[in-house]
């Protein structure tokens, strides 16, 4: 697995999207410009149980593209014509970098259910620039601790310091991405995610290496969800409610929690390009995303499950119950965000990571 820092959340839907191929919508670069409405997305939004109604509703085409980072979204867009694109997923985090490069419209706020969005997810610091909106949160999720409730004392995942336990040696599961784990890690002993410096390093190396000393696979999301849906771990460090929720029908003895020391935040936003030739049905689409009807769909769409954005999500209760959407309050006053480094602490994190996997 190639480590990528454009993206904190690349490595998951880079994986995601492979094993999701099936249910995505492609068009050829060449047919962006007939399109009656065009999407940057990730693999989520390509399930036709989220578009069809939309398609249906405003008597449109939406055309959608996958890509598996912000990195890869924006090569696509500096390939692109001006108007070609009318929509963007994107990480909440990295709306600035589409702003800094003059590629999103604001948004009119009048017209989003801001109100309705759960206070921690809003993200005002990154999808609020120079006091204009450019982006809006849709989904959001956790870098947390997955587990098969049947085989492990449930008590026992909520804290960290499970999984670095002799009681669950060889029992363990690391989904192979450096920075949500790294951020783990630090939880784990008492750091803040956001104020990680160099000198922390070697403490949460020591952390990882414990970690790695009790697991039985290090692997990327399709080997580390593979490996606990089958029973051939019992824990997955690094998993949450995007590996366990969709996978709920099938095992309900799947799930995950935000233990005491916290979870690592991560979260999606949906922006409007600046030289959209149809603005008007994008802020429809963006309207519709955020809808209570809308986001029920993405939040369980075939791709990956996550928590909608907006409080009033149209979920049934059972819905509600696998995403665990009552207990959000308090999962989101210990969650913390990805860990931002600059570009030198993240090549040390990085090193960081290769000796953890390397450690025998």
């Amino acid at each position: 697995m190639s480590l990528k820092t454009t993206n904190p959340l690349s490595a998951l839907k880079s994986q995601l999207a492979a094993a999701c191929a099936a249910t995505a919508l492609l068009f050829a670069a060449g047919a962006a410009q007939a399109a009656d409405l065009n999407a940057l997305i990730w693999c989520d939004h390509a399930d036709p149980a989220l578009l069809e109604p939309f398609e249906t509703a405003n008597n449109v085409k939406v055309n959608v593209k996958e890509f598996e980072g912000t990195g890869a979204g924006l090569a696509i867009v500096e390939q692109s014509q001006p108007g070609d694109w009318d929509v963007m997923v994107i990480d909440s985090i990295d709306v600035p970098r589409g702003v800094e490069k003059g590629l999103f419209e604001p948004l009119p706020e009048d017209k989003l259910p801001l109100t309705d969005l759960f206070p921690e997810v809003k993200m005002d610091g990154s999808t609020v620039v120079g006091g204009k909106r450019y982006g809006i949160t849709e989904k959001f999720g956790y870098n947390t601790i997955g587990f098969n409730k049947t085989k492990v004392d449930p008590t026992d995942m909520q804290s960290l310091a499970a999984l670095t336990s002799d009681k669950y040696k060889g029992k363990v599961a690391i989904y192979d991405y450096y920075l949500p784990v790294i951020g783990m890690a630090a939880l784990a002993i008492g750091k803040k995610t956001a104020d990680l410096t160099e000198a922390d390093l070697p403490a949460i190396k020591a952390e990882l290496l414990k970690m790695k000393a009790n697991a039985k696979l290090v692997g990327e999301v399709t080997a580390s969800q593979t490996a606990l849906a089958t029973g051939e771990v019992d824990i997955l460090v690094g998993g949450g409610e995007w590996v366990t929720a969709g996978l709920a029908k099938e095992n309900p003895a799947l799930d995950f929690s935000i233990p005491k020391e916290g979870a690592v935040l991560w979260s999606q936003s949906l922006a409007m390009f600046k030289d959209s030739k149809n603005k008007d049905m994008a802020l429809k689409f963006i309207g519709y995303i955020m809808s209570p009807e809308g986001q029920a769909r993405l939040a369980t769409s075939s791709c990956y499950w996550g928590m909608p954005a907006n409080s009033k999500a149209a979920l049934s209760d059972e819905q509600k119950k696998i995403l665990r959407f009552d207990e959000q309050p308090g999962f989101l006053s210990r969650a913390q965000a990805y860990p931002a480094p600059n570009p030198d602490l993240d090549k040390k994190m990085q090193d960081v990571w290769t000796e953890m996997l390397q450690a025998q």
